[in-house]
C-alpha cells in the first residue's frame, strides 16, 4: 500500500488493498466461468448442426466459442480498478458546540428556598383573605 512521506496520519483498514492471494483467486475463479462458457458453446454447436440440420446456428455458437479465450485471458490478467474514494476521517466543523464556560453551582437548599418563597404568600393570601369560600359540593343548599 502506498503511502505518502508528507502524510502523518494514520492508515485506515478501509484503505488496504485486498491481498495478492484473494486477488489471484479471483481472477482464476473469473477465468474459469469463462472458459466453462466455451464447453457448452462448442456442445450446442454440434447439437444444432447434427440433430436439428441448423448449420446457421452451429456457426453462430461456433464464432462465438473461438474468441472466449482470448477474452477470458484478458479478463483474468486485468487488475481490478484501485479505489477512488477518499476515506470517511474525523473533520473538526465549525459547528461544533461550543465548551461549557465556567459551570454554575447549585445547591439544593437555595433552590428550597427559591420556590418557597415563590409559593408561600400566594396560598396564605387566597386561605386568610376575608373572600375565603368553601368548595361548593353540587348540592344547591
Amino acid at each position: 500500500m502506498n503511502r505518502r512521506q508528507d502524510d502523518d496520519g494514520p492508515i485506515l483498514i478501509t484503505q488496504a488493498q485486498v491481498s495478492y492471494d484473494e486477488e489471484f483467486a479471483a481472477r482464476k475463479k473469473r477465468y474459469s466461468l469463462i472458459m466453462a462458457c466455451r464447453i457448452p458453446c462448442l456442445i450446442l454447436a454440434g447439437v444444432f448442426g447434427i440433430a436439428f440440420q441448423w448449420p446457421w446456428v452451429a456457426v453462430a455458437f461456433i464464432v462465438l466459442s473461438v474468441p472466449l479465450p482470448w477474452v477470458a485471458v484478458l479478463i483474468a490478467n486485468d487488475r481490478p480498478p484501485k479505489k477512488a474514494e477518499k476515506a470517511n476521517r474525523y473533520r473538526k466543523s465549525h459547528r461544533e458546540l461550543d465548551s461549557v464556560p465556567d459551570a454554575q453551582i447549585i445547591e439544593a437548599a437555595e433552590v428550597l428556598d427559591r420556590r418557597d418563597q415563590r409559593t408561600e404568600w400566594p396560598r396564605q393570601s387566597q386561605q386568610d383573605g376575608p373572600a375565603h369560600e368553601p368548595p361548593r359540593t353540587g348540592t344547591g343548599g
